[in-house]
């Protein structure tokens, strides 16, 4: 067939927390210029007088709608107003990299991450809440195929009633890049990290779970000091500003591998996740993991970390001392599961897709 011209959406690069689904959305636009490159993605997103939030490297061409931020939702889901396709020429299909769709008559392809709202609204604001499920329902009655990064989430859009047919798992991928001795001295340095340490990265927000991770860590002065690296989100500040936490902020790309090398072990015990980026980014550079059991963390670690109850500091404490402990074989067993989860594969497994939409024959088009 002839190439594929696909608007592909980037506007969750400008939020004030761009989160996992704006690095998920550039790493997949990298890897398809390298393996197919009869796909086109041009970046689309509201209209926008600076950067992305966190200087993100876009790496394509980004088309702006008239509007922006909250107002470009409301529009796109009440009105579905302004059509994308009004903005460029010539696409064969929209590409939603987030749960919230963008207007547009053409075919569609949504990534779906998560529905966590519906298992913990708590975790969220009001209005993410009802953004978040009138984006459902939308995607429910437009979306051609839905794309979810883990069979965790494959399950919840079935249950919620979405045809079989139109959903798909494509697991993302991990940069394999091992940082240098000189580059961990270099962050070490640069943040003020401790000679050892133990790491959370993530955005700042309840579901991460960080007030029992440090919890569980009160009173162990013979651990490592936790160190936090994430925007600030909403609802968990304090908890980065306690005694034996020292919370970096934002990390960039060019100092978060040597970040994640640097440590003993990195902690993610979070309620719920789509994915779980920081696993695999942290197996990748040998660190070792401890995560939760359930849901989709469990599903990435496949097995090469130490699965904990997130509801229980103790069961997180004696985590952390178990991956201490077996730090040698955990290195081993995170790098070869890290090299499995390609972005290559993420964004070969993502073309195919839309080489079934664009010829109609995804079932029941």
């Amino acid at each position: 067939m002839e190439g594929v011209r696909v608007a592909y959406t980037l506007e969750q690069c400008w939020h004030r927390v761009p989160g996992g689904t704006a690095v998920s959305a550039l790493e997949v636009a990298r890897a398809m210029t390298e393996v197919r490159r009869d796909v086109e993605l041009v970046g689309v997103s509201g209209k926008h007088l600076e950067d992305p939030a966190l200087n993100f490297d876009l790496s394509i061409d980004v088309v702006g709608l008239r509007v922006s931020g909250a107002l470009l939702y409301e529009m796109s889901l009440r009105l579905n107003q302004p059509k994308v396709e009004r903005s460029m020429t010539d696409i064969n299909l929209v590409h939603c990299t987030t749960i919230i769709p963008l207007a547009t008559s053409k075919k569609m392809v949504a990534t779906v991450h998560d529905l966590a709202f519906l298992h913990h609204p708590e975790f969220f604001t009001r209005r993410g809440n009802d953004v978040f499920r009138r984006s459902l329902k939308v995607l429910k009655n437009r979306a051609d195929v839905i794309l979810c990064s883990s069979q965790a989430t494959v399950d919840d859009c079935l249950s919620e009633g979405f045809a079989p047919d139109r959903v798909r798992h494509v697991a993302l991928g991990v940069r394999s890049v091992q940082a240098s001795q000189d580059e961990i001295d270099h962050v070490r340095n640069r943040y003020s990290l401790p000679a050892e340490y133990l790491l959370f990265v993530g955005t700042l927000e309840p579901r991460k779970n960080l007030a029992r991770l440090v919890g569980a860590l009160r009173g162990r002065s013979d651990l490592p000091p936790l160190v936090i690296a994430g925007a600030d989100g909403w609802g968990d500040i304090d908890v980065a500003h306690t005694a034996n936490v020292q919370f970096i902020g934002y990390v960039d790309d060019q100092h978060l591998g040597a970040v994640y090398a640097g440590a003993s072990v990195m902690c993610y015990p979070s309620l719920w996740e789509g994915f779980g980026l920081p696993i695999l980014e942290a197996m990748a550079q040998g660190t070792p993991v401890v995560t939760s059991l359930g849901t989709s963390t469990q599903e990435v670690a496949g097995g090469a970390a130490i699965l904990v109850d997130p509801l229980s500091e103790e069961s997180i404490r004696n985590g952390i001392d178990q991956a201490l402990r077996d730090a040698d074989a955990l290195k081993q067993l995170g790098r070869e599961r890290a090299a499995q989860a390609t972005w290559d594969k993420t964004a070969l497994a993502t073309a195919r897709i839309y080489d079934e939409v664009v010829n109609d024959e995804v079932a029941g088009q």
